[in-house]
């Protein structure tokens, strides 16, 4: 990925992970050609929705692959046995 105006940008939405409504520290923006991938685990499927609307607003027309997980955060569905 070339240009001082992406690296802008790429700068930008880091800063706009880590403070605003979004507050997401664990997801790593890294440059892969001329692509961006981003990678971490996330609390909930709307978090990993709008971390997804943040790239595609702050990196327009900048391929951007995403291996975002989701935290399971369910509680079991039956009690653990232990032996």
């Amino acid at each position: 990925m070339n240009g001082d105006g992406n690296e802008y940008r790429i700068a930008r939405f880091r800063d706009r992970l880590a403070r605003e409504d979004v507050a997401e520290l664990g997801v790593r923006v890294e440059v892969r050609g001329e692509a961006i991938l981003l990678t971490g685990t996330l609390p909930t499927t709307g978090r990993r929705d709008e971390i997804l609307r943040l790239a595609d607003a702050e990196l327009a027309g900048v391929p951007v692959r995403a291996d975002l997980l989701v935290a399971c955060a369910d509680p079991p569905d039956r009690p653990e046995e232990l032996s």
